[in-house]
């Protein structure tokens, strides 16, 4: 189910101008860029598009954007999450999917659910779904982890919940949760500098925010992975490894939005609470650019 979710995601982000509006432009060129480089699929309103920021009227104006600008070439992905399970199942109703090719549905934050709690959120999440679902763990973010039993019972028990978005940073646990999946559910990197290991696991891609500026290379990285070709992607893996962590320095997409404004993409600006990346951290990305050519 949903082959296209072995191979490279893109968390993609929300350009905007310095007045804090939308750059619909920069968004349109950054999924050229995008198919341009390779990747499988593009991933809308995640965490890197600084969702959380946007107003409703926002949020459809990006989703409009991107599915114009893609013309059907690649799946697209949605990110319908929240921690207010009502207020997820009202978007996951009233939202035309027709267009998308599944739910990223992050787990509950700030609430701190138990890992009951949690179950019955995804439950409540794919009964409402009229498209395949895909978890996203990231507990650095929402304050609580889903455990691998809990992901385990949830791909055991609920037949339109496909995969997960791993970013609980321990590859223990990752590692268990494919050890006990059943074979038909897929596990996702969502962290970049674990996709290596996690493709050597056994997990069959990555949403990626590096892919952002170097789609190219990730979508590399993760063919060569994918076919058992680990000298390839070791190479690429530690060629990238630097880049990767100064897209991670001063917060994300601080660090993704200033490389690709480095690359011609689009403009380095954020929203509050979010500030924009250094000087410092700008002309680190700038020697990182030249170095890698």
């Amino acid at each position: 189910m949903l082959d296209f979710l072995n191979g490279t995601g893109v968390a993609i982000i929300t350009p905007f101008h310095k007045d804090g509006s939308v750059d619909f432009i920069g968004l349109e060129n950054l999924v050229e860029h995008l198919i341009a480089g390779g990747v499988g699929y593009l991933v809308v309103l995640g965490t890197t598009g600084e969702t959380a920021t946007l107003s409703a009227m926002e949020k459809e104006a990006v989703v409009a954007a991107v599915l114009s600008v893609n013309k059907g070439r690649l799946p697209v992905v949605l990110g319908v999450g929240g921690n207010n399970t009502a207020e997820v199942l009202n978007q996951l109703q009233e939202y035309d999917f027709s267009e998308i090719s599944a739910v990223l549905s992050v787990s509950p934050y700030y609430n701190r659910p138990t890992q009951e709690g949690i179950f019955q959120h995804y439950k409540a999440v794919s009964e409402a779904s009229s498209k395949p679902v895909i978890i996203y763990n990231v507990p650095s973010r929402t304050g609580s982890n889903i455990t691998a039993e809990t992901t385990i019972l949830i791909a055991k028990e609920l037949e339109n919940v496909i995969a997960t978005k791993e970013a609980c940073g321990s590859i223990e646990q990752i590692m268990q949760i494919i050890a006990h999946k059943p074979d038909d559910f897929k596990v996702i990197s969502g962290d970049d500098s674990l996709t290596l290991p996690i493709l050597a696991a056994g997990g069959v891609g990555v949403i990626s925010v590096v892919a952002n500026s170097f789609p190219a290379q990730i979508a590399e990285l993760v063919k060569a992975g994918l076919k058992g070709d680990f000298a390839t992607a070791r190479k690429l893996h530690y060629k990238l490894n630097g880049i990767t962590a100064l897209h991670f320095e001063e917060g994300n997409p601080a660090g993704v939005k200033a490389y690709l404004s480095k690359l011609g993409i689009c403009e380095p600006y954020v929203r509050l609470p979010l500030v924009a990346a250094s000087s410092g951290l700008k002309e680190k990305i700038r020697e990182s650019i030249k170095a890698l050519k």
